[in-house]
């Protein structure tokens, strides 16, 4: 399929600013849910600045800060994104996304094990709120179709991340007596066995969510592309109009 022209770009030049524009917000709502929730922990007896910066979640959300920043730039300064971009953007919204679900899994788990879980503002931002608004932005470029369509590669490189997370944490817990979620403490989960399988459902949540977030932009980039195509025995709008007056001459 050729490469877009550059008149394709211009017109798509302006649904991209706002675009940018979404994406600069969704970064600040994030940095607004990370600083209430930091706030809001300081509060606990047995607080520690470490075991907060542990949290996948925390993590996640900074780095969708810093992914929605450089995206939003791009989206405000240039005519598309990178391809690299379109792959971390589509990692980064998994994490967000893995990170509502675990936190919801939690809380549903919450009251069969006699613990109470409370579900600050910030939580609900961090969890819930940011991952919708994310998805919407992440949606958008692709009913745009500016930007290359996310490869199938995605699938694979999802879990680099999450792997090495998951080492760290693992010899992090053992090493203090703590871990951020409990399905990642054995003495919570019936063992190493345990363990291993809340794991495996969370590796096939990070392949599955991925999956289907590929497919989707795919299918979202060919049905815009097919929308921009010309018709059959119709001009093709996207020649300038200097150019279309030239070729009636």
């Amino acid at each position: 399929m050729p490469a877009r022209s550059f008149g394709d770009a211009l017109r798509s030049w302006q649904p991209r600013r706002w675009l940018g524009i979404f994406r600069l917000l969704i970064a600040a709502i994030e940095v607004v849910a990370l600083f209430g929730n930091f706030e809001y922990v300081l509060g606990f007896r047995f607080f520690a600045t470490a075991n907060f910066f542990s949290y996948f979640t925390i993590q996640s959300a900074m780095a969708a800060v810093v992914v929605l920043g450089i995206a939003a730039g791009f989206a405000l300064f240039a005519p598309s994104d990178p391809p690299w971009l379109g792959i971390l953007r589509t990692m980064v919204m998994v994490y967000l996304l893995v990170s509502g679900l675990v936190f919801g899994l939690i809380v549903a788990q919450a009251s069969t094990r006699d613990y109470r879980v409370d579900v600050p503002w910030s939580d609900a931002l961090l969890h819930f709120v940011v991952p919708a608004l994310a998805v919407t932005a992440w949606a958008s470029d692709s009913v745009i179709a500016v930007n290359p369509r996310v490869p199938w590669s995605t699938v694979g490189w999802v879990l680099v991340y999450p792997s090495l997370w998951l080492v760290y944490t693992l010899f992090r817990g053992a090493d203090v007596g703590w871990y951020p979620y409990f399905f990642l403490d054995a003495a919570q989960v019936d063992g190493p066995v345990g363990v291993a399988l809340y794991c495996t459902l969370v590796v096939v949540i990070f392949m599955v969510l991925t999956a289907v977030l590929v497919a989707i932009n795919r299918w979202l980039w060919r049905r815009a592309r097919a929308r921009e195509a010309p018709q059959a025995g119709t001009p093709d709008r996207r020649v300038p109009r200097v150019a279309e007056l030239a070729l009636r001459r």
